[in-house]
């Protein structure tokens, strides 16, 4: 279900909040309700499909959040050399991916959980570790880490 106006205009304020607010080391990946709102924050108020990471240092810090690839209503094609070279650029230690579903139904899909594994697998290869994937969908967000999926 798509998000009314003020909706949208409440995410966006509370997305320049959050902007302004945090810091490289103030997002830590072992806060699970805190890594699912910052992925809200980002994500939730799009009519299209983004697929991010965010990057993390060895100590699980948020080092860059990156809108990896944008997509359509209901689906965006990931490429994982291009998820392996950005996160070799950045020199990060671990990944979490995040995307959301414009349609509002946060449920991981069979595509999604294929796509994980192919970047876990590339990934792996570099001593990255992947800690998570998290689905957000208007106000909710499904971890897989949380569901067993990693």
């Amino acid at each position: 279900m798509p998000l009314s106006k003020e909706q949208e205009k409440v995410i966006s304020q509370g997305i320049a909040i959050l902007t302004s607010v945090y810091q490289r080391e103030d997002l830590m990946a072992t806060n699970p309700s805190q890594v699912k709102a910052f992925c809200q924050l980002q994500l939730a108020a799009l009519e299209h499909e983004v697929f991010g990471v965010l990057f993390l240092d060895s100590q699980h810090r948020l080092m860059v959040f990156s809108e990896m690839f944008r997509g359509t209503i209901d689906g965006a094609s990931v490429y994982p050399r291009e998820v392996a070279k950005a996160a070799l650029q950045i020199n990060a230690a671990a990944a979490i991916f995040t995307h959301n579903h414009p349609s509002g139904i946060p449920e991981p899909s069979q595509a999604d959980i294929r796509i994980t594994e192919r970047l876990i697998e590339a990934l792996n290869l570099l001593d990255i570790r992947v800690l998570d994937h998290i689905v957000v969908a208007g106000d909710q967000a499904v971890s897989f880490a949380e569901r067993g999926l990693l």
